[in-house]
């Protein structure tokens, strides 16, 4: 149920994100390369300090009626009671917004090279954190 909180309107307001460059695979095991695109370049100044970063990426394989599913067996365990995606680390979710914690391994120019991204080859990055 929506509620109206300090008069704020509950329409749905379009948000537009501008990924700052993409996951790709690499030969190694658990290692992936991320490209940052030429335009975001000077922001990853001081990030090769750093041992982790947060990592936010978009689920570009989801479709939309994976989407629009709000409860799930977490973990996939059908044992489980179904439990909504918000209390879950669930890639099914009105955002696919994915968030891994990883180990930054090197940078090189526009690419770092990063252990443990959970992400899928080829998928958007939204965001770099300090880890």
């Amino acid at each position: 149920m929506w509620s109206e909180m300090s008069g704020r309107s509950k329409r749905k307001e379009l948000i537009i994100l501008h990924p700052v460059g993409v996951a790709y695979k690499t030969d190694e095991n658990k290692v992936m390369r991320i490209e940052i695109y030429a335009e975001y370049v000077e922001a990853l100044e001081g990030i090769e300090k750093l041992s982790y970063i947060d990592v936010l990426y978009w689920m570009h394989k989801l479709t939309e009626k994976d989407r629009r599913k709000l409860k799930v067996h977490p973990r996939g365990d059908l044992s489980k009671p179904l439990t909504g995606v918000f209390a879950t680390r669930s890639p099914m979710r009105p955002n696919p917004i994915g968030l891994t914690r990883v180990r930054l391994l090197r940078r090189e120019r526009n690419v770092l090279f990063v252990e443990g991204l959970d992400a899928l080859d080829g998928s958007p990055i939204i965001d770099i954190k300090s880890g």
